[in-house]
């Protein structure tokens, strides 16, 4: 699990929590990724933590949140929990499903 964190702390008010699980370093995986940096960082600076999972080296964590395709992107916080399943390249409807403002 890598993590990429561009707060001081994941608790804080108005912080966004990210888990996208992967499937190894596919097309898609890696489109998803880059695309998820790039959402959090031109439009939560500083307000979000990003948590990489690969299934293949956690499928446990898989199961656990009952991940059947991915890239799986599952919005923790803030409230509520979203998911989305894809690469996430039409950052539109992306920045819509996770109830996040478009400059």
């Amino acid at each position: 699990m890598n993590t990429i964190s561009d707060n001081t702390s994941a608790v804080a008010e108005n912080n966004y929590i990210f888990m996208l699980f992967i499937s190894g370093m596919s097309v898609k995986s890696i489109n998803a990724i880059e695309n998820l940096r790039d959402i959090c960082e031109g439009y939560l600076p500083g307000k979000f933590e990003l948590d990489i999972i690969d299934i293949s080296q956690n499928p446990e964590l898989a199961s656990a949140n009952h991940i059947i395709a991915t890239p799986t992107l599952i919005k923790k916080e803030p409230a509520p929990q979203k998911i989305i399943l894809g690469d996430l390249s039409n950052i539109k409807k992306v920045l819509n499903a996770l109830d996040i403002s478009p400059k």
